[in-house]
């Protein structure tokens, strides 16, 4: 990675590029602005490939310098349909990264750490810059502290720059400090919203050439941009600094499946629906390290930010990108939204000069797919997904007997293991001088966040008008019920407020609380006491409803045990309900003035009138008001003050920011692994452990590890924040890691962020008992199953480990997500794949016997696992 930084060029001859004669100006008039046409390599292949191929293709032969891309990787990629099945690797270099603050603090601390090691080792430390443009939006900062009341988006925006005024100062020094690194201050909106709206090109006009726009982000919903023709993915903290330094991707090249949409979707179906049944169906199908590309008649019938709503989800699908070519459609899109109509003139020219340029009713332009599958619009249903897996869709009409038929069924994705004796337990409580009653079901979290749905105006004035019409109607929302909304952007609050919806949503709750993640990350907030108290008392499955994309245990908050995905109406219909138990099409939803019963059909607005809302709102003069300042509309931001020299000046008394261990002892020279003999285990985990058991990014409990590291530093619960606010420190994010309370340990048989020390033992949090094995001088491993490191791309998931188990990261595994290595940040992991006998595996975990592994000195990827008697 630094061997660049001692030399002013590279070695003699690398940098010629063999397909220069592809150059030529796609204006005759504008000699000085090339592209590189495709079309003049007069092969046959190139008009069969795939649409997103063809842009791993361009970025291939426009960075060819027969160095870090040759010209062997640009025949591979034309050959994809011979190839696409022999795990080929081929390099990718995208035209940008994007960050967000969670994942881009430690990013930006790792740059700081770098310019630090190439000054120790003689270089010049202000060469340490992105080579391309890297954009960090802050947006997993702010909590949903206060709701319900009309200042709450300001009160939460004050609590976020006091808990994170450290770190907004560090980023600043940053974007100060570092070239082609910009920040998009807090407040501004959502990561993958901001760049749907504002920070996406869809064609580069740089240095001379037009090219593709394609991104890496650092969080794994960075797909969401696929929806407008950019090829994008999320990637690890670790892979995306080192694409910011130059260094392309390795990645194999992808099989791609073709998804069939054909058909128009129900009146009353949203896009909501659309995405969670084409999750259900994708996981079926099976497309994990797979491309997909959407075809087919229905694309048309999509708009982009329907589109988008169904790439945001690929993660939840296990896709590793979900692409939609660019279409007429994806045109008006950035007419919509303001972009400037002679770079949109100039960006369709392109990409019909170059063959990417789609109609989808054309089948004649219909490419070649590993396999084709499909999906008639018409069959889509409304639904929800849960109570712990977002692939795990139920139709609306059956979430009454779905839940009831969890509650008994035995603890698993599916199942709480309720006693069909205490089904119908319930706790009274007093709130706000009233008496509440919670049961088995209850709503205690309805939120309507997330960039999967907030950039959505068809299902966001949906929302706004099925809440006028219950206001209408004399329906509201249990006092109790933690309500937010929290846009995406500040486009969401001015056509709500244009439109008119937004003193009804407020009515019931839905006030705006800030600009971001929120509850969509874990950062929900506290519930009231009363209720919390009601909910461990009576042992209660109480239910967040969320317009997110992940529902995993834990995640959405530690006292809601069931969560739904629902689009933003149906969040509104169920904090109105009260209750998951509710058949719908039967059962009210509450009584009008005149006592008679208002049904949830009578307040659904029809497609015809959110349209015909959204065409009067949604224009593109509001899109230019609210992005034109985007960088200066936040005060505090600007009034914050940050250091502007080259180097880092590490404060030793920060929580927040630490200088990591990892660069410490590195050296010019490549160091060989080491091989571990007669590991401890430190975790025997089952399947599906996502990076949120790993390395969670919600709250730090006060009994926890972190806890009492802030505690000993002076710090009170008030001041801990989050996980995720404080990955700029290893010390904190070592102590985090498998600190997720519902992470479910074989060696316990219990949740518990927890494990058993050998010999002695004693049930020690998994810190303290690594901290242990590492004073002994013990080798440690961790045991994992199916899907381990799936969920959110989260560096940390990797780095946190890798500290735990004396600076070694090797975790047996049965499979792994879309790509583990890319989900557990960019690392070469030695990720361990063989299988165990299931009986002996359980067996031992129950009585938590000690194994053994030995390692081969000339293959250190081959390892032998034997029982020991610990």
């Amino acid at each position: 990675m630094f061997s660049g930084l001692f030399r002013d060029t590279w070695p003699s001859g690398t940098m010629s590029n063999p397909f220069a004669h592809l150059a030529e100006p796609l204006d005759p008039a504008q000699p000085g602005k090339k592209f590189f046409n495709l079309n003049k390599l007069e092969d046959s292949r190139y008009g069969r490939l795939p649409f997103s191929i063809r842009v791993l293709l361009e970025a291939a032969i426009r960075n060819c310098d027969q160095f870090l891309v040759k010209k062997d990787d640009v025949e591979n990629i034309l050959n994809w349909n011979v190839l696409q099945h022999e795990n080929i690797e081929v390099p990718f270099k995208p035209a940008r990264v994007i960050l967000q603050d969670f994942t881009g603090v430690p990013a930006v601390v790792d740059f700081a750490a770098m310019r630090d090691a190439v000054k120790k080792l003689g270089g010049n430390p202000e060469k340490i810059n992105p080579v391309c443009p890297a954009d960090l939006v802050i947006d997993h900062s702010i909590q949903v502290d206060f709701n319900r009341r009309a200042d709450s988006l300001q009160k939460n925006q004050d609590l976020e720059f006091e808990r994170n005024r450290e770190r907004f100062e560090f980023l600043k020094w940053g974007s100060q400090a570092f070239r082609n690194m910009r920040i998009i201050p807090p407040g501004s909106g959502i990561i993958h919203q901001v760049n749907l709206e504002y920070l996406a090109r869809v064609v580069f006009d740089q240095d001379g050439y037009y090219y593709p726009d394609s991104l890496v982000g650092t969080d794994s919903h960075t797909t969401m941009i696929d929806g407008l023709g950019i090829l994008g993915w999320g990637v690890g903290g670790i892979e995306a600094e080192a694409v910011m330094l130059g260094q392309p991707i390795s990645m194999v090249l992808p099989q791609v499946i073709g998804y069939k949409l054909m058909g128009n979707p129900h009146p009353l179906v949203t896009s909501t629906d659309i995405v969670l049944t084409i999750t259900k169906h994708l996981r079926q199908v099976g497309v994990v390290g797979k491309f997909v590309e959407f075809f087919g008649p229905g694309v048309a019938q999509l708009s982009i930010a329907d589109r988008a709503t169904i790439a945001n989800m690929c993660p939840e699908y296990g896709a590793t990108a979900a692409f939609f070519p660019v279409d007429e459609v994806s045109i008006k899109y950035l007419v919509q939204t303001g972009r400037d109509e002679d770079k949109v003139k100039h960006i369709k020219k392109y990409l019909q000069a170059v063959g990417m340029f789609r109609d989808f009713s054309d089948s004649s332009q219909d490419p070649d797919f590993a396999q084709v599958v499909e999906l008639d619009l018409k069959t889509v249903v409304p639904c929800c997904s849960g109570p712990k897996r977002p692939q795990d869709k139920v139709a609306v009409s059956d979430m009454k007997k779905d839940f009831e038929s969890c509650l008994g069924a035995k603890q698993g994705f599916k199942g709480f293991q309720i006693a069909p004796d205490h089904h119908n337990d319930h706790k009274t409580f007093i709130y706000d001088n009233s008496e509440f009653t919670l049961a088995h079901g209850s709503v205690v979290i309805a939120a309507i966040t997330s960039c999967t749905n907030t950039s959505n105006p068809s299902v966001m004035l949906g929302a706004g008008l099925l809440a006028k019409k219950a206001v209408d109607a004399g329906l509201n929302v249990k006092p109790y019920i933690k309500t937010s909304l929290s846009p995406g952007s500040g486009v969401v609050t001015y056509y709500l407020r244009e439109s008119g919806v937004m003193p009804y949503l407020s009515q019931l709750g839905f006030d705006v609380v800030g600009y971001g993640c929120m509850t969509c990350i874990g950062n929900s907030g506290p519930l009231p006491e009363a209720v919390v108290e009601a909910i461990t008392q009576g042992d209660l499955v109480a239910v967040g409803v969320l317009s997110g994309n992940r529902n995993f245990e834990g995640r959405v908050h530690p006292n809601t045990r069931a969560n739904y995905l629902a689009s933003p109406p149906l969040v509104i219909a169920y904090a109105i309900a009260g209750t998951i138990r509710i058949d719908f099409e039967k059962e009210p939803l509450g009584m009008n003035a005149k006592g008679q019963q208002v049904f949830l059909k009578d307040i659904w607005p029809t497609r015809d009138e959110i349209q015909a809302v959204e065409r009067q709102f949604v224009i593109p003069g509001m899109f230019k008001e609210v992005y034109q300042k985007i960088e200066t509309v936040n005060e505090s931001w600007n009034a914050l003050e940050a250091p502007s020299d080259t180097l880092y000046s590490w404060n030793p008394k920060s929580t927040y920011i630490k200088s990591p261990p990892f660069f410490e002892d590195l050296t010019l020279d490549l160091q060989p692994p080491k091989s571990i003999v007669d590991a401890y285990v430190l975790l025997n985990l089952g399947d599906s452990v996502t990076t949120d058991h790993i390395s969670p990014a919600g709250n730090i409990a006060r009994n926890s590890p972190a806890a009492r590291y802030l505690t000993n530093r002076g710090l009170t619960p008030r001041d801990f924040n989050s996980y995720g606010s404080r990955r700029g420190n290893d010390a904190i994010m070592a102590r985090g890691t498998f600190a997720n309370i519902r992470l479910l340990n074989k060696f316990l048989n219990k949740q518990a962020p927890q494990t058993i020390h050998l010999p002695s033992g004693e049930v020690l949090d998994v810190f303290d008992a690594a901290e242990r094995y590492q004073q002994a001088g013990l080798p440690l491993i961790i045991l994992a199953g199916k899907e381990y490191g799936s969920g959110s791309s989260r560096d940390w998931a990797a780095k946190g480990p890798f500290l735990l188990v004396s600076r070694t990261q090797d975790i047996p595994a049965g499979n792994y997500p879309s790509d583990p290595e890319r989900k557990l940040g960019g690392a070469r992991k030695k990720f361990l794949c063989f299988t165990f006998q299931e009986d002996v595996v359980e067996e031992q975990s129950k009585i938590g016997k000690a194994w053994g592994v030995y390692s081969s000195p000339a293959l250190w990827w081959d390892w032998i696992y034997s029982l020991s008697e610990g």
